[in-house]
């Protein structure tokens, strides 16, 4: 991607459909995007806000993809008073919305159409007044009688009047003909939905026979109108008992309870846009059970083109399992999408059949996130997805529905079960792997642009570090709830690894605060009697030994006997830990003879350091797992190593005769790469052979990652080997341990100078491609994969690494780029 001030961004071709939207009014709708393209050009050149390139994923074409942008990762002003616009080759229609439904505007959405293999280079700028509207394609409103009056629980008299918030008197019940079709509503331009907001609370369908606006003229006229056939469609959902197309509720373990019980009722417009809308219902003092009262809130959104509403719901307390479901209607197909798949990967069940009032064929489906999912199930009148009960209070999912009455719209019908289920496993793919985005905003590179020092690299090891603490650090400790991964803070390695990078940068540069975050978050883990709150030593999990590396440190400088009875605990664990044949580890009980390539780094500088300081200096054990690793990860062809490898042959993922693998995935790389120049540190002088053995591998390693490295940014792609691949990313965690490990083997000589070219270039190449600067002057760390192992669905295939997520400030990235910086600013003090 072009950077600012270097060359003007290449804006590849995007064609006309992609960009105009309505089935009416095409060509002066382009004459007029053209008209405000040539005056956006030259006023505002030099106004540029970002860059944006957005890839396709996937192998079949995305249509009007919702993209959002937030203020904050623009660079910009919380609530950011200008419009903006977006430019391609034309304008794209661009909305402002509150997307986190908290009362403020904090980002704007866009749509695109994107093709198989293609790209798209765009331009964020302010927008100015020759932009033009563009056709209404969502909409959320509710509305009820004003000027009449209330008979019992019926209101007489008065007319209609459309709010923006409505808290519901207490003699609204069902058919009170108050709320105009009886609740708040929904749509885009192909579907609608309707919630009750009574005692019911259903949620029901309008089928649409036309692509504009509808809900504004339903239900004027009483509650019967729109449940017969009219020119723009009908009710076409029989609710009755059940939850509806997507309704929440509580699971009792047998039955679904509906949100009924409850004491007020309130809805809210959040957003009424041409491209996206949403509302809020919040339901005060809901009992789901009589001994259990909690509040509710609920914040359903809708974008263009799309059918799909997402669901967020948050109670203030723990309730137990939510439950999202459809109504269970005889004679129906039901339809169950893949469950053997990684726990972030989206899912979904559906129906299918003559379910539609006007006996039509009718779909309805939920889409949901399988590691949230804790059952499939169904009651008397519902098919059901109970979920987990959440650490945070709160549930996510999206419901949608696809009439075959419906009008000709430009996503093709849906008149079948087969066309139906290939559309919900289209919308999981979408949601599982979202379009890949490269961001490059003005303010942030305006900053990483300046030349790098030794004081330019631990400033922004420093500001990381500040920023992380006011994101999370401090959260991590027992007891608390990590924010990044929404559950309970573990004694585990990214905790452990996050209080290192701050350990080391304290080292180098001494800040109290920093001294502080590691005492208060790995202090609380460990007890006055030495024991470890939250670690169970019986799981034989490796990724529990790298906390410990911390844990050796804080013993070495203040000698309490509670820490040195933390670390002999995982000493001990190390010494029953189940081996390989060969006497490498295995990755956990769970993964019964199976070396990962993350093991290496979880256990083995653990190991070194362990023994230097507090056993026989026995580091045998320390080199069997990297030659097990050097003789059996290792691919002679290319000089990468495979991410796992099954010495049993038993896994999915395991090639029968090797027991590999299939791919090469950079972080795992990296964890063995920052292993190799961390063991270094603790391996005595006289220990020739074996320091030799791994400064043989570093040679060997250190030509194998040039040769893969991104030429243009200096940093790696999530799988090494498939540069160009569909959907492949430059990804942030194994770059930042590429670049930490460049870094620290050049310094302590393991690499010759000539090397500091390839780590200058990678550490630059980490601020221009994944720093992102907010305009609060905190920084986060983008593009890094969430997470990504072997087994339980995850089969180690190309596209299982292409579906795991892709987020920001994972602790992952973090805290190796943290690290990197600190080993690039010895390293230039030495040789700058």
């Amino acid at each position: 991607m072009k950077r600012f001030g270097i060359s003007v961004c290449k804006a590849l071709p995007i064609t006309l459909a992609a960009l105009m939207l309505g089935a009416c009014g095409e060509e002066k709708a382009g004459a007029q995007k053209e008209e405000a393209l040539q005056a956006l050009e030259q006023p505002l050149a030099d106004k540029i806000i970002a860059r944006l390139q957005l890839s396709n994923p996937s192998d079949f074409p995305r249509l009007d993809e919702a993209v959002y942008l937030s203020f904050r990762e623009l660079g910009l002003a919380d609530n950011y008073a200008h419009p903006l616009a977006v430019k391609g080759k034309m304008l794209l229609p661009v909305q402002r919305v509150d997307r986190d439904a908290d009362g403020s505007i904090d980002g704007v959405i866009f749509l695109v159409d994107i093709q198989v293999d293609e790209t798209l280079d765009l331009q964020i700028l302010p927008a100015i007044e020759t932009v033009q509207p563009e056709p209404k394609r969502t909409q959320a409103e509710i509305s009820h009688k004003s000027g009449g009056r209330w008979v019992g629980n019926k209101y007489e008299g008065g007319s209609f009047q459309n709010v923006s918030t409505l808290d519901v008197p207490p003699e609204h019940t069902d058919h009170s003909y108050f709320i105009r079709y009886e609740g708040p509503g929904i749509e885009s331009d192909l579907v609608g939905y309707r919630v009750y907001l009574d005692w019911r609370n259903g949620f029901d369908i309008f089928g649409k026979k036309v692509r504009e606006p509808v809900l504004q003229d339903v239900g004027q006229d009483g509650f019967d109108s729109y449940h017969q056939m009219a020119d723009w469609g009908m009710d076409i959902l029989k609710v009755g008992d059940a939850l509806g197309i997507g309704g929440y509720g509580y699971w009792d373990g047998e039955k679904v309870v509906r949100v009924s019980d409850v004491q007020n009722w309130s809805a809210k417009i959040l957003d009424n846009g041409n491209l996206y809308s949403a509302f809020s219902i919040k339901y005060q003092g809901w009992k789901p059970d009589e001994d259990l009262q909690a509040d509710l809130t609920a914040v359903m959104s809708i974008a263009a083109g799309s059918r799909l509403v997402e669901v967020r719901g948050h109670t203030d307390r723990a309730i137990g399992a939510p439950v999202a479901g459809i109504v269970k209607h005889p004679g129906t197909q039901l339809i169950v999408g893949d469950l053997d798949i990684p726990g972030s990967a989206w899912t979904y069940i559906g129906t299918w059949g003559r379910q539609s009032l006007d006996g039509s064929d009718l779909g309805m489906g939920l889409l949901v996130q399988k590691k949230f999912v804790r059952e499939i199930t169904e009651d008397e009148h519902n098919r059901v997805v109970v979920f987990k009960e959440p650490a945070t209070h709160e549930f996510n999912y999206y419901f949608t529905a696809a009439w075959a009455g419906e009008g000709e719209s430009r996503h093709g019908p849906i008149t079948s079960a087969e066309d139906f289920e290939r559309y919900l496993a289209r919308e999981a793919e979408k949601r599982t792997i979202p379009l890949r985005k490269r961001l490059t905003t003005a303010v942030s590179e305006a900053q990483t642009q300046q030349p790098l020092s030794a004081e330019v690299a631990l400033a922004w090891s420093k500001r990381m570090a500040d920023s992380e603490l006011e994101r999370s650090a401090l959260q991590l400790g027992f007891g608390g709830v990590d924010p990044h991964r929404k559950r309970p803070a573990y004694f585990e390695y990214t905790t452990g690894l996050l209080m290192q990078a701050y350990d080391d940068l304290n080292q180098v540069s001494p800040d109290a605060r920093y001294a502080a975050a590691v005492e208060k978050v790995m202090g609380s883990f460990v007890n006055e009697d030495g024991s470890i709150n939250g670690y169970v030593q019986s799981k034989f999990n490796i990724d529990s030994i790298n906390a410990g590396k911390v844990l050796l440190r804080m013993y070495e400088r203040n000698g309490k006997e509670q820490y040195q009875t933390a670390v002999d605990t995982l000493r001990e664990q190390l010494k029953q830990h189940p081996r390989t044949d060969a006497g490498a580890f295995w990755h956990k009980k769970i993964y019964p003879h199976q070396v990962w390539l993350d093991g290496v780094y979880m256990g083995i500088p653990f190991l070194a350091h362990y023994e230097k300081l507090r056993g026989q200096g026995d580091f045998e054990e320390v080199l069997a797992e990297f030659r097990v690793v050097r003789e059996k990860l290792r691919d002679p062809r290319t000089g990468l190593y495979f991410h796992g490898w099954d010495e049993a042959r038993n896994q999915v993922w395991a090639d029968d005769k090797s027991g590999l693998s299939p791919n090469f995935w950079s972080r795992g790389m990296g964890w063995m790469a920052m292993a190799l120049v961390d063991v270094l540190d603790y391996l005595p002088e006289e220990n020739k052979d074996d320091r030799q053995y791994l400064i043989d591998m570093i040679n060997d390693l250190a030509p194998t990652l040039k040769k893969y490295q991104d030429p243009e940014s200096g940093t790696w792609y999530q799988v090494t080997d498939k540069a160009g691949a569909r959907g492949n990313y430059l990804e942030a965690s194994g770059s930042s341990m590429f670049t930490y490990f460049f870094a620290k083997a050049i310094l302590k000589g393991y690499l010759p100078e000539s090397w500091l070219p390839v780590a200058k270039k990678s550490y630059q190449g980490l601020l221009n491609e994944f720093v992102r600067v907010h305009n609060d002057g905190s920084i986060s760390l983008t593009s890094n994969c969430e997470v990504a192992g072997l087994g339980f669905g995850r089969d180690g295939s190309y596209r299982y690494y292409m579906s795991e997520p892709v987020v920001d400030d994972d602790l992952k990235g973090v805290g190796p780029f943290i690290m990197a910086g600190v080993e690039m600013h010895k390293l230039l003090n030495r040789y700058n």
